[in-house]
């Protein structure tokens, strides 16, 4: 399910979304098994404290970049999820530079 889609459905408008979360101020849902893996539970926990409604409370961009490097350490050490757990990891890397036509 898409994150509010319970709430709204699958097709909201915009202020459908803007009552849920500006209004009733709900967040997307957790999943249960995300937090059974270490790495995922301390990326769901920063991902909350970034959701705070006081925007004074929230995380600063520097800190979660220090959180997600400090989990990508950690986690390196710790064996692959099970299937039905995949993890889709983006960085900012640039491509690889395009070969000649020569």
């Amino acid at each position: 399910m898409l994150p509010y889609e319970e709430e709204v459905g699958q097709h909201p408008s915009l202020e459908d979304l803007q009552e849920v979360v500006v209004h009733k101020k709900m967040r997307p849902a957790i999943k249960e098994f995300w937090l059974k893996h270490s790495g995922l539970a301390q990326i769901c926990e920063t991902v909350e404290e970034c959701w705070d409604h006081d925007a004074e409370a929230r995380l600063p961009a520097g800190c979660v970049e220090e959180r997600i490097s400090q989990i990508r350490r950690h986690t390196t050490n710790i064996a692959p999820p099970t299937s039905d757990m995949a993890i889709t990891v983006v960085t900012n890397m640039e491509p690889p530079p395009k070969e000649s036509s020569v």
